[in-house]
């Protein structure tokens, strides 16, 4: 788990001086929101509004209160405007812990971006962002990642788009399942029950999987619909898988939409799929492909390489949809190049460009046989065998290993001496995957 100390001193850092001065010059204040009363309010609806949802009722608001007291709320105040209480813009981040090709490092979390209609074009977004960057960076934290309603808006920040996910829809009445038959077993449990096994299960796996965040508080009870303010709960539905020995080693939620015109083609959608193992996987897997009265399974935030595609009996049943999904940035390059792992020795002499002038410099990064890694500054005579040129969004994206050296050179997103000794060196197994959003 990220250190307590970094996560409190996060969380409490004033604003940042830079972005705070330029919003005051055009009438605007930059500031913190507390955790409680109508500061919360305020803010909360704010968010609410700008991610077009009704008006929170006072459950609501209340309910949310607690998953958002570890958070980092930041807002920018009109005091010009008819209700100067509610914010114009918002932004929450927060500390955790994201995983890296053989490793997990420190992330600062971004969540919550809005900016009211009435106040766009104002650098409001750009001070919102780039402030709680440079907290993050005077902070030390190494790396900022975020996921996106839209995805145009933050590479301007150096954000580049590391993990795509697939969205997947199975038509089980075309397909039938040849995949493995574990030895363990499937059953139904209580929604509480997914909710109190979750976690750590959900951890014994992220750590092993690039791209994958810790949970932020309040999301298991959102997901088990056990949140005071859930929406029609009854319609979720949990099973888990245990091994021979009896280990809990699979959870799903899922729900079911009846076909009024024909009862034997509901739909589910899979909420959850949480697999430690192969053998989890492809139980839990066979399970809903195999569900009576149902035609469609639809499962999003997948791996770009589900193997359920090599599990049925018909992979044209199978309709894949990839989007971008995690995007994320280095703060300190030196820190999460060392950080993570390497597939074979090597020496890069990279030249890195930022648009904040945060992450910008010279480096050679020097692997070992071991896939171990240092880094240091370069100085103006320091040569290798292997040139890289990218800009901080195009190293943040290679940096999780999804997408290829050899793919963002030939994008024009990097310039190299050598794509497949880069492509080499930084690819990855298993293939990153961030499976919610924050």
């Amino acid at each position: 788990m990220a250190d307590h100390d970094l996560i409190t001193t996060h969380t409490d850092a004033p604003v940042d001086a830079e972005s705070a001065a330029r919003l005051q010059r055009g009438g605007l204040e930059l500031r913190r929101y507390a955790h409680e009363g109508e500061e919360f309010t305020g803010w909360y609806e704010a968010v609410s509004r700008g991610f077009l949802e009704a008006a929170q009722t006072s459950a609501q608001v209340e309910a949310a209160r607690e998953p958002l007291a570890s958070r980092r709320l930041v807002g920018v105040a009109d005091p010009s405007g008819p209700a100067p209480a509610w914010p114009v813009a918002t932004v929450a981040s927060w500390v955790a812990d994201l995983s890296i090709p053989g490793a997990v490092i420190p992330s600062c979390a971004i969540s919550d971006v809005t900016v009211a209609p009435t106040h766009h074009r104002r650098g409001i977004a750009r001070a919102l962002l780039e402030g709680e960057l440079r907290t993050a960076a005077s902070l030390g934290v190494p790396f900022a990642s975020l996921t996106v309603s839209e995805s145009t808006l933050y590479g301007r920040y150096g954000f580049g788009p590391a993990v795509s996910v697939a969205t997947i829809e199975i038509d089980v009445k075309r397909a039938s399942w040849a995949g493995p038959a574990p030895a363990g077993r499937v059953d139904f449990i209580a929604r509480e029950t997914w909710r109190a096994l979750a976690p750590d299960v959900f951890d014994r796996i992220r750590v092993h999987r690039p791209g994958e965040l810790e949970m932020p508080a309040g999301h298991w009870d959102r997901f088990a619909g056990t949140r005071a303010d859930a929406e029609k709960p009854e319609r979720l539905r949990a099973v888990q898988y245990a091994d021979a020995a009896g280990t809990v080693r699979g959870l799903a939620l899922y729900t079911v939409t009846e076909n009024t015109e024909d009862v034997t083609r509901a739909r589910v959608e899979i909420v959850s799929l949480l697999a430690d193992g192969d053998d989890a996987y492809a139980a839990l897997w066979r399970f809903f492909v195999e569900l009576d009265l149902v035609q469609i399974v639809h499962a999003g935030q997948q791996s770009i390489d589900e193997p359920v595609l090599w599990m049925i009996s018909d992979r044209r049943a199978a309709t894949v949809r990839l989007v971008d999904h995690h995007y994320v940035r280095i703060i300190d390059v030196p820190a999460v190049l060392q950080a993570r792992r390497y597939r074979r020795r090597g020496r890069v002499l990279l030249e890195v460009t930022d648009p904040l002038g945060i992450a910008a410099g010279r480096y050679v990064l020097t692997v070992d046989d071991d896939g171990t890694a240092v880094v240091a500054p370069a100085g103006a005579r320091a040569t290798a065998t292997v040139t890289l040129e990218a800009g901080i969004d195009a190293l943040s994206a290679l940096v999780l290993g999804q997408v290829s050296a050899r793919t963002l050179a030939a994008g024009g997103r990097l310039r190299t001496s050598d794509a497949g000794a880069v492509a080499d060196l930084f690819g990855w197994e298993p293939s990153a995957r961030l499976s919610y959003w924050y």
